[in-house]
C-alpha cells in the first residue's frame, strides 16, 4: 500500500508541480485555477478506470495491453508507442525542471540547467538498474518529502496572497483555459503510469484501488493549493519566472537563504518523478518488444530482474532531449505540448477500451472519462497531428518486421532451394 501510494504521488506530483503552475497562469491568467480544477475532476474517472483495468489485466504493457484486448493488437501497439514516446520525452522535461531551480540557486545562467538535469536523469536510471525493489523503497521517502515541500510552499504563500492578483480573471478567455487543460495532461499523466507496474503488486485487487483513492485526495489538495499560491501571489508572467515560481514564493516569504532549500526540494521532487517514470516506461518498452512492436533486445533483463536495455532506451531519448535543450536553448515550455497531446491520445484509447471491456458501473465511469477528454481535444491545435504521425510510422514498421520474421521462418523450415547454382555444383 505504501509503495503504491508513493509511486502514484511521485509519478503525478513531479515536474508539473514545479513549472506548470506558472506556465498555466501565463496561458490563462487567474482562470488557470478553473483548468486545474477541471483536470483534478477529470482525474477521478481516469484514475479509477485505469485502476480497474490494471486490476483485471495486470501486465507491464499497461494501456497497450488494454487497447489490444479491446480493439486488436495494432491499436494496442500504437497506444503503447504513444505512451512510450511521451514518457521518454518526459525524462527531458522532468530533470530539466530540477536544473532550472539549481541553476537559479547557484546564480548560474539557465544554460547550465541541462547539465544538472543530466545528473538527475543518470541517478534515476541507476536506481532502476538496481531493481524495482530498491526504487520503490526510495520512492516512499521521496513521496513524503514531496508532500512536505508543497505544503510548505502553500503555507508560506498565504501571507503574500492579494485579491487584486485575481483580476482580470480570464484575460485569454476560454481558449486560454482550454490550452491550459491540454498542457496539464503532463501533470496528471501518472494515473496511467502505475498500470505498467500492476503486475508487480503482491495483491493488486486489494491494494491498487485503495492506493488510487488516497492518492486522488492527496494530489487534488496539493495541486490546487500550489496553483492558488502561484496565482494569488502573482508569481508568474514570463518564461524565466514561470520556471521557478515556487522558488520565488519561498524567497519572498523566507528570504534568500531559502533558495538553496528550494533547489534541493526541486531535485528531490524531480528525482522521484524520474524514478517512477523510468520504471513505468521501461516496462512498457519491455512489453512492446515482447509483443513484437519493438526490437527484441528490449526484453532482456539483468540479474536484478530489471529490463536494462529498455531502461537505457528511455534514458537515451531523455538524454537526447537534454542535449537538444543545451544546443538549441529549448525549455520545458517548448517541449511540454508533445507529451501532453500523446498522453491525451493514450487516455482516450485507454478509457475507450475500458468502455468496451467492462459493463454496468465501470462502463459508465469509462464513458464519463471519454466525454470529459473529448472536450479538451479542440484546444490541442496542430499538435493533434503528432499521434497519427507516430501511428503512420509504427504500423508499417511492424508490418515490415513481421514480413522479415515470416521469410526467415520459411527459409529455416524449407532450407535452400534445389535450383540454385550452389546445388547444381553439388550435383
Amino acid at each position: 500500500m505504501r509503495q503504491g501510494i508513493a509511486l502514484y504521488i511521485c509519478a503525478i506530483l513531479g515536474a508539473g508541480v514545479l513549472v506548470l503552475p506558472g506556465q498555466a497562469a501565463s496561458l490563462a491568467g487567474p482562470a488557470a485555477l478553473i483548468a486545474w480544477g477541471f483536470s483534478a475532476l477529470l482525474g477521478l474517472p481516469l484514475a479509477f478506470t485505469f485502476a480497474a483495468l490494471a486490476t483485471r489485466f495486470p501486465d507491464a504493457g499497461g494501456v497497450a495491453t488494454f487497447a489490444a484486448r479491446a480493439f486488436g493488437p495494432s491499436v494496442g501497439g500504437i497506444a503503447g508507442w504513444w505512451y512510450f514516446i511521451a514518457g521518454s520525452i518526459g525524462q527531458t522535461i522532468v530533470p530539466l525542471t530540477a536544473g532550472y531551480y539549481v541553476a537559479a540557486a547557484l546564480g548560474l545562467g539557465q544554460k547550465w540547467a541541462p547539465a544538472v538535469a543530466a545528473i538527475v536523469l543518470a541517478s534515476a536510471v541507476l536506481a532502476n538498474l538496481a531493481g524495482l525493489r530498491l526504487g520503490a523503497r526510495v520512492q516512499i521517502g521521496l513521496a513524503a518529502g514531496v508532500a512536505a515541500i508543497l505544503l510548505t510552499v502553500v503555507l508560506v504563500a498565504l501571507a503574500q496572497v492579494r485579491l487584486d492578483h485575481l483580476a482580470p480573471f480570464a484575460p485569454h478567455g476560454i481558449a486560454g483555459i482550454g490550452r491550459t487543460v491540454v498542457v496539464l495532461f503532463f501533470a496528471f499523466a501518472g494515473w496511467e503510469a502505475i498500470a505498467h507496474l500492476s503486475a508487480e503488486f503482491r495483491d493488486v485487487g486489494r491494494t491498487l484501488p485503495r492506493a488510487t483513492l488516497l492518492t486522488i485526495l492527496i494530489v487534488t489538495v496539493l495541486y490546487l493549493g500550489v496553483a492558488f499560491a502561484v496565482v494569488g501571489t502573482g508569481s508568474y508572467g514570463d518564461r524565466a519566472l514561470d520556471r521557478i515560481s515556487l522558488g520565488v514564493i519561498i524567497q519572498r516569504g523566507l528570504g534568500l537563504s531559502a533558495v538553496g532549500v528550494v533547489a534541493v526540494a526541486a531535485v528531490v521532487i524531480c528525482l522521484g518523478t524520474a524514478n517512477a517514470f523510468v520504471a513505468s516506461v521501461s516496462r512498457l518498452g519491455y512489453a512492446l518488444a515482447r509483443d513484437g512492436w519493438a526490437p527484441g533486445f528490449l526484453t532482456r533483463t539483468n540479474r536484478q530482474g530489471a529490463p536494462h536495455f529498455s531502461i537505457l532506451a528511455v534514458a537515451g531519448i531523455g538524454g537526447a532531449g537534454l542535449l537538444a535543450a543545451a544546443v538549441f536553448g529549448w525549455g520545458t515550455d517548448d517541449i511540454v505540448f508533445i507529451p501532453s497531446v500523446l498522453v491525451l491520445a493514450t487516455y482516450l484509447l485507454g478509457t475507450a477500451a475500458a468502455a468496451r471491456l467492462f459493463d454496468r458501473g465501470r462502463r459508465v465511469l469509462a464513458l464519463t472519462a471519454v466525454a470529459l477528454l473529448l472536450t479538451t481535444v479542440p484546444f490541442a491545435g496542430w499538435h493533434l497531428l503528432i499521434p497519427p504521425a507516430i501511428a503512420a510510422v509504427a504500423v508499417p514498421a511492424r508490418l515490415l518486421a513481421d514480413r522479415s520474421r515470416t521469410r526467415l521462418s520459411e527459409h529455416r523450415r524449407t532450407g535452400p532451394t534445389t535450383s540454385g547454382p550452389r546445388n547444381r555444383r553439388r550435383a
